[in-house]
């Protein structure tokens, strides 16, 4: 799958099955779906895992909760959109 074939999987209105768990989750925040985001995103620790939570507190607005999944992954706190870090995170995950 590529990053164009993941975006036209958001006109559906489940995720499609052959996805992993972090694409999941940037699947469910895409469509409105913070909690089910947030509830994928906190299953482990590793890097990237942490990446996706991290960015999920930075958009409900919890600076202080997301610098600390920031830090985690090992990774700054961006100093651009939300919209650009789901592209980022995605572009990442689906290379």
């Amino acid at each position: 799958m590529n990053v164009t074939e993941f975006k036209s999987s958001l006109l559906h209105i489940s995720p499609p099955a052959n996805l992993n768990d972090l694409l999941k989750a940037l699947w469910y925040d895409a469509k409105g779906d913070w909690d089910k985001a947030h509830e994928i995103a906190q299953e482990m620790e590793t890097p990237l895992y942490c990446w996706i939570h991290a960015y999920l507190h930075r958009k409900e607005g919890d600076d202080w909760n997301a610098g600390y999944w920031y830090r985690k992954a090992k990774r700054p706190v961006p100093n651009y959109s939300l919209a650009e870090e789901w592209g980022k995170i995605v572009e990442e995950l689906l290379s």
